[in-house]
């Protein structure tokens, strides 16, 4: 008795990369070639794949807010413009792009770059795939935000891996463009490490705390840890509600903090107060009016140990 050969398969090459990526119906191969993400036979590497995942989830994150901010208040349709900061090769764009403003039909993507070769790889990639609203930008997150052909008011800004002060710029940028969503994976954060190590937080020097960052790769982890908490702190004093996730698992990547904050308009003093109570403890005041610009006076007592 003959055993039955088995059929080939039924499905293009094609139909099995989307199924084994998981990619949405619709959704441009060529795109992930032209990224890199893909080979040109159509096949995906291990690197390509984490990155993939990461730009993916994220893209699960603000694909919500963007049905959100695609509409006005009355149900009118609204075109949403959306600023990505310290883009690169501008993966993230592409992706929001390719999956949700290329059928949407309306709103703008900026992507914002300091190095010149990969702004203009992305122009070019752009004007090949036919991504009419995508402009492409090559300045810093601070030029961009006083430059005169610049949106005077954005309704989303991201910043994937903005090292060091860019995530503090890319803030910076969304509040003074009253921005209503941001979207943070912060990367790098360097400075408050350093100023740790010149001043020695004089503040808790007799205290065990101290041991927190006795050690330099402590000085370094909890320099980027108290960082963020400053950023979220400064996001609820300015009006914003703020979530903390991971990204992705910490197999994925280490730099895995995702800081999401919608517009309320309910600024919290409170966050302000403690705020500035963390600098004071770890003898960083110098940095408020640097980073945190616009805090509202100080508090009584009573007032700063609301929530």
């Amino acid at each position: 008795m003959k055993k039955n050969k088995p059929q080939p398969s039924s499905k293009a090459p094609a139909q099995d990369v989307a199924a084994q990526l998981g990619l949405k119906p619709g959704q441009s191969l060529e795109l992930l070639k032209a990224l890199h993400i893909l080979t040109r036979e159509g096949k995906i590497n291990q690197d390509s794949r984490r990155k993939l995942k990461q730009v993916y989830h994220l893209f699960q994150f603000i694909e919500p807010l963007l049905q959100e901010l695609s509409h006005n208040k009355d149900g009118s349709a609204h075109a949403p413009t959306l600023a990505d900061h310290g883009a690169g090769k501008s993966y993230l764009g592409f992706i929001l792009y390719d999956l949700f403003f290329k059928a949407l039909g309306r709103g703008q993507i900026y992507g914002i770059e300091t190095r010149a070769p990969l702004v203009e790889a992305s122009q070019q990639l752009a004007a090949e795939l036919g991504f009419e609203r995508m402009t492409f930008l090559n300045m810093s997150v601070a030029e961009s935000t006083h430059a005169d052909f610049m949106p005077a008011q954005f309704d989303i800004v991201t910043a994937l891996h903005a090292c060091d002060t860019a995530t503090d710029d890319a803030i910076a940028f969304a509040l003074e463009k009253r921005a209503k969503a941001i979207v943070l994976v912060p990367c790098c954060q360097a400075e408050l490490a350093a100023a740790m190590r010149q001043n020695k937080a004089f503040h808790l020097a007799r205290t065990p705390l101290a041991e927190l960052w006795r050690h330099p790769i402590h000085t370094r982890e909890i320099g980027s840890h108290l960082t963020n908490v400053l950023r979220c702190l400064y996001l609820e004093a300015c009006g914003y509600q703020v979530t903390v996730t991971e990204l992705v698992g910490w197999e994925h990547s280490m730099k895995n903090e995702l800081i999401i904050a919608r517009y309320s308009g309910q600024k919290k003093r409170s966050s302000a107060q403690r705020l500035r109570e963390l600098l004071a403890q770890f003898g960083l005041e110098g940095l408020e009016e640097k980073r945190f610009p616009g805090l509202p006076p100080v508090v009584s007592d009573s007032l700063a140990h609301e929530r």
